[in-house]
């Protein structure tokens, strides 16, 4: 039997991995720039009495319902055929179907309006960051997973400072500006990507053959725990540290006023300042992480580094706040964010269960790892703040989240690349 990463193409353009990571930089630029800055700006405009509550409804709701993208669209790229490969049309769908309804949501004023409408924006979003990942699975030998991670992590991670500081100036008065231009953004990413692409396209990996009825695709999406050990441990272990650091996301502009006593125009621009000192630590732990990691060939030190940094950083805010702490909390968790993105994503690729045929539904389903704690993390933040009266509470719960996701990376013994351990 053909060995699964034997079938890995190699990269047959070195503008692949440039334009992807500029894709990368353009989505997670609309997902930080939404979820921190113009969502709770908008929602706090309509209501401000009930801005903790409503934001768990916007966020928890379209969370919720985008749970299932990154395996529906994944799998269904699996199977794609067409003169642009089985990923790039997938890629530009999502990012025309976000950007047009990005062009309505600035003009909204009602919060259930807003729910129906950031649905479908992170529905599209979401198949658009499936894409990028099995296109990584698909084009990216085992020893380059870590660099690729880390060359896609950084246009991420420099879209969220991006983001975050362009939304803020505009996020009270401009915010339909704001909501069009990032929708622009994703869709001139998707497009470039495509046409730098356009002669490696069809070249891609062949879609399977086993393009049987709908019952056996569904039926793909089990995974056997004791043959899978790895994979669902490395899925239990992103979740926690995805919530851990979503807690506080979240709620981000409300603890630089609640908590930290700023006013809003303040915080609004605090927030741009913090993104990008996380930033230029994140670029610090993507490099070191993608590159030590292909280096030495293992990744599960690196994350349990990672949430043990990560650990530090909560604990900072939880025991003073002050405007000084939440600087140390962006500085420290970036540089734990960059090794968790660089050496998580290349873990997850090492693990799949079916990487030649399947590598697009298995990306989407590891990446349910992200999108649960980003449904759950609102109502567990607002509860937490509401039962204990205030934001200190929310930063121990978070320290436990991520202490637990140290615990489960730590027991991966074996990578997907025939058998060798991933420590």
């Amino acid at each position: 039997m053909v060995a699964p990463d034997t079938l890995v193409r190699p990269l047959v353009s070195r503008r692949v991995l440039p334009s992807l990571a500029l894709v990368m930089f353009a989505v997670v630029a609309n997902y930080a720039a939404l979820l921190s800055v113009l969502l709770p700006n908008h929602v706090e405009a309509i209501d401000p009495d009930r801005k903790v509550a409503n934001l768990a409804i916007v966020t928890s709701v379209s969370f919720a319902f985008t749970i299932l993208a990154q395996p529906l669209v994944g799998a269904l790229s699996d199977r794609t055929h067409s003169r642009l490969g089985r990923r790039a049309p997938w890629l530009l769908a999502g990012a025309v179907v976000a950007a047009g309804f990005l062009l309505g949501l600035g003009g909204l004023g009602s919060v259930a309006w807003i729910c129906v409408f950031w649905v479908v924006v992170q529905f599209a979003l979401n198949g658009t960051d499936v894409a990028v990942a099995a296109t990584v699975a698909d084009r990216i030998a085992p020893a380059r997973r870590g660099r690729a991670s880390a060359v896609l992590a950084g246009g991420g991670m420099a879209g969220a400072a991006a983001g975050t500081a362009f939304a803020g100036p505009l996020a009270t008065e401009h915010r339909p500006v704001a909501y069009t231009v990032l929708g622009l953004a994703v869709v001139a990413a998707a497009t470039v990507f495509v046409l730098v692409n356009r002669a490696t396209l069809r070249d891609d990996a062949p879609a399977p053959t086993r393009d049987g009825p709908r019952r056996e695709l569904l039926r793909g999406f089990w995974r056997r725990p004791r043959e899978h050990a790895d994979f669902l441990r490395v899925f239990g272990s992103r979740l926690l540290f995805v919530l851990g650091y979503q807690l506080i996301l979240t709620y981000q502009l409300y603890i630089l006023t609640d908590y930290v006593g700023l006013g809003r125009d303040d915080a609004n621009r605090l927030i741009g300042l913090l993104t990008v000192l996380g930033f230029a630590t994140t670029v610090v732990g993507v490099v070191v992480g993608g590159w030590w990691s292909d280096r030495t060939g293992r990744r599960t030190v690196f994350l349990v580094a990672a949430a043990a940094i990560l650990g530090v950083a909560l604990a900072v805010p939880l025991a003073s706040a002050t405007t000084a702490a939440v600087a140390v909390f962006a500085a420290v968790q970036g540089l734990a964010g960059g090794l968790y993105l660089a050496c998580g994503n290349a873990l997850a690729i090492d693990v799949l269960p079916d990487r030649a045929g399947g590598a697009g539904k298995d990306l989407g389903l590891f990446n349910v790892a992200v999108n649960v704690p980003q449904t759950i993390a609102p109502p567990v933040a607002a509860l937490v703040i509401t039962v204990f009266d205030g934001y200190r509470p929310l930063f121990a719960v978070a320290l436990v989240s991520v202490a637990a996701s140290a615990v489960l990376v730590a027991r991966v013994r074996q990578t997907g690349d025939g058998g060798g351990e991933a420590r």
